[in-house]
């Protein structure tokens, strides 16, 4: 058989290193045999054993460390803040519903809202985050996420608020801002700024609104698990009478609802992810 000067490079270079691993293992050998007939039956000398470790190939006994993990996907400004808020409100949008127009007498809610989560919103700023919630813990479907606590029952001027705004039957409106930590009122005051077409719309709208509110969020959370951040009753560009929901689900992306306040069907949705799309 002939071989080509490259493999018979191969060839000779690997039975050179044959030899020198047998020399070697005949030194280590010739040594053990020489030490057992002076010693008794001693183990191999530590310096034979040093230069055979030489020769024979050193074996990896431990996996190589995983790498590191990838970093969270950052946040945009306006999913923080709804984050930050959400994270602190402990006060659901059905039970501050239910303590606005338990404030006036015989009104009807028209509009509520979560404050600190927009830029104009006139309410308490965004409170300090108090950690993500459990990826186990699902938004509840009627509002925000379920206490976690006992608040104290007077609250602090940076708790998140809701501002709310109801109508009594003849359309004169109230302003009652309640603490979205404690559920306590804060303090409820009359709109003097109506004149008698603004007091009779505002009535009107209340009585074509046999959806209630608790039963539009109802629909749009059905559709998108969330939180309802805002609520409001409000003619649309088509001049159909809705309920106009805010849900910011799990990633803390907003979706904008239409609910038809007298069928209770969703007319219109928007995600803040395909706006403008």
């Amino acid at each position: 058989m002939r071989l080509d000067p490259p493999q018979t490079n191969r060839v000779f270079s690997r039975a050179r290193t044959l030899r020198a691993v047998g020399a070697v293992v005949c030194a280590v050998v010739a040594s053990a045999m020489v030490t057992g007939c002076g010693t008794d039956g001693d183990s191999v000398s530590a310096s034979a054993t040093s230069e055979a470790a030489k020769v024979v190939p050193h074996q990896a006994t431990t996996s190589p460390s995983p790498s590191a993990s990838p970093s969270p996907t950052q946040l945009s400004q306006e999913q923080q803040k709804r984050k930050d808020v959400l994270d602190a409100t402990k006060i659901t949008f059905d039970k501050a519903a239910k303590a606005a127009v338990g404030a006036v007498s015989g009104s009807k809610l028209v509009d509520l809202e979560l404050g600190g989560l927009d830029d104009d919103d006139n309410a308490s700023g965004s409170p300090s985050p108090t950690g993500s919630p459990s990826p186990t813990n699902s938004p509840s479907p009627t509002g925000s996420p379920s206490p976690t606590g006992s608040p104290s029952p007077t609250g602090s001027a940076s708790d998140p608020e809701w501002v709310a705004e109801v109508a009594e039957k003849d359309g004169t409106a109230h302003t009652v801002r309640i603490n979205a930590v404690t559920g306590k009122v804060l303090d409820t005051t009359e709109d003097d700024n109506q004149d008698a077409d603004d007091k009779s719309r505002l009535a009107d709208m209340i009585g074509k609104a046999t959806q209630t509110p608790e039963q539009a969020a109802k629909v749009a959370t059905d559709k998108q698990k969330g939180w309802v951040t805002s609520i409001a009753l409000e003619e649309n560009d088509d001049d159909v009478l809705v309920w106009q929901v805010d849900v910011v689900d799990s990633s803390w992306n907003q979706t904008d609802f239409e609910i038809d306040a007298a069928k209770g069907t969703i007319v219109g949705e928007v995600t803040e992810e395909t706006e403008g799309n």
